[in-house]
């Protein structure tokens, strides 16, 4: 059988992503192939150096100063056992929640969380703009419960509301949301798709915006995270997709940094998860770009396998 070569589709993302430089298998290309293949890729012609890394072998590491050439991303896929901390169903929100409990926040309420197990999405969008259960509910403008597919095969959660966000009540609009639906588009995905399997749900861990875009407080982690966690429970998802420390943190209930997070399959209430960057911040280091593409690969290979 002919060695898979990467398709059009992917190769027209790392362009609109400004990524330059591609990654092989070598295990899957011949000598011959090799040869003939690299000249061809996007950045050739400028001599951006090619790689072609064994599965297995360490990426190698350059040096700090080199930073836009060091993004190599790994060439084999570790597996993350789930801990028991991400075992049972929302182990990681209910993880995150206690521990901000834990640090002196306020605990929900046992009425408010059996009222949320009772609610499907509409009702919980509803539930959401109509909370005041921390301070964040006199704050905001818009409270942003989620928008997608009710049965998507793909979740994607995000952190907080940005201002953007605020204002029109969805998740992932603005520059960094046109970014999102691009890298969505090159891997057949999207957020107003009709057919659940092309669909995703967009979701952020907190519902209102923290004002200034702080980090979200003890208190209102608890109060959002059985929110999260019903959403979760109502999709079904195969695959979940975690962008930010914040979300992928609060998804584990792990303290580790995104770097250590990403580029593995981990899992929350039986479900894969897969880390990778926020848009906003891709905006920010676009060197990162190719590292979010290989964490994009990861999920679509998570997601196909039976």
């Amino acid at each position: 059988m002919p060695p898979q070569l990467p398709d059009a589709r992917r190769l027209a993302l790392l362009h609109a992503l400004g990524v330059q430089q591609v990654w092989l298998r070598r295990a899957e290309l011949d000598a011959d192939t090799l040869t003939r293949l690299l000249p061809t890729l996007p950045g050739a012609a400028r001599g951006v150096p090619q790689h072609a890394a064994s599965p297995g072998e360490p990426a190698p590491q350059p040096p700090r100063a080199a930073r836009p050439d060091a993004r190599t991303p790994p060439t084999s896929v570790p597996v993350c056992a789930p801990t028991p901390r991400q075992q049972g169903p929302g182990a990681g929100l209910a993880a995150t929640a206690a521990g901000a409990a834990a640090r002196g926040a306020g605990e929900p309420s046992a009425a408010r969380l059996q009222r949320i197990a009772e609610l499907d999405l509409d009702q919980l969008a509803e539930f959401s703009r109509a909370c005041r259960a921390c301070k964040l509910g006199a704050q905001r403008r818009h409270a942003v419960p989620g928008v997608g597919h009710p049965r998507a095969r793909v979740m994607v959660v995000g952190e907080a509301p940005g201002a953007e966000e605020d204002q029109r009540g969805e998740p992932f609009v603005g520059a960094a949301g046109r970014l999102l639906d691009n890298m969505l588009r090159a891997i057949g995905l999207a957020r107003d798709a009709a057919d659940a399997e092309q669909a995703v749900y967009i979701a952020n861990v907190i519902k209102c915006r923290p004002p200034g875009n702080r980090n979200p407080e003890p208190d209102e982690i608890a109060q959002c995270a059985p929110i999260l966690r019903r959403q979760i429970e109502l999709v079904q998802p195969r695959l979940l997709l975690a962008l930010g420390r914040f979300a992928a943190q609060a998804l584990t209930g792990s303290s580790e940094p995104i770097g250590r997070l990403r580029q593995r399959v981990l899992q929350h209430a039986g479900i894969p998860l897969v880390v990778s960057y926020h848009p906003a911040y891709l905006l920010r280091m676009p060197e990162d770009k190719a590292k979010s593409w290989a964490d994009l690969c990861l999920a679509m290979d998570t997601l196909d396998k039976p």
